[in-house]
């Protein structure tokens, strides 16, 4: 599967027409559960690096497209799921949605395979989720959720300024539709007086 998404990441960079990204699932309940975390306890540590390092070029790739991107997160968004959602410029979600980073729970920490979870908070380059999370919430919030691994309504994202806009359940692909909109009609003005 993460081929797969580096695969369209790397198409849509390369597409002059592409504008805006719009990361959705097309299961209900559900942006992206993530990884199997009992699946990856169970690995061995040079099929962690290699996994985990995938995960986080593939999220440092999408972070690094040169076109907004918005996550569309109408349901759970745990793991590498909040990853993707926070390598994202833009992330609208529902009532529905549930934010988290649960890993810690399984004695795994988030995004990596090698260091001590303070450490990896403290470092500068790291490109998962343990970078992306204090960088909107800040450090201290972000270490709460690390932590403790809880879950976060999709109001308390808001709240938190995890998420940018927050909408009742079933409308976050409505509302993310109409700022791509807006955004394009930005794009295409812009494109306009460049031409």
């Amino acid at each position: 599967m993460l081929r797969g998404l580096k695969h369209a990441f790397e198409t849509i960079s390369e597409d002059s027409s592409a504008n805006v990204v719009m990361i959705r699932s097309s299961v209900p309940k559900v942006f992206c559960a993530g990884a199997d975390l009992k699946e990856r306890r169970q690995m061995s540590p040079s099929e962690i690096h290699f996994y985990v390092n995938t995960l986080r070029s593939t999220f440092s790739f999408l972070e690094a497209l040169p076109i907004p991107t918005i996550a569309v997160i109408d349901g759970a968004a745990l793991g590498g799921g909040l990853e993707m959602a926070l390598a994202c410029d833009l992330r609208i979600c529902g009532e529905a949605a549930l934010l988290g980073l649960p890993e810690t729970g399984l004695a795994i920490i988030p995004g990596c395979s090698d260091r001590s979870l303070s450490h990896v908070i403290l470092a500068s380059d790291r490109a998962g989720g343990t970078q992306r999370l204090p960088r909107l919430v800040g450090k201290s919030v972000a270490k709460d959720i690390i932590f403790t691994g809880r879950k976060v309504s999709g109001k308390d994202a808001m709240s938190l300024g995890l998420v940018n806009y927050y909408v009742p359940a079933g409308q976050a692909q409505l509302k993310a539709l109409e700022i791509a909109q807006e955004i394009n009609q930005k794009v295409q003005s812009v494109f306009r007086i460049l031409l």
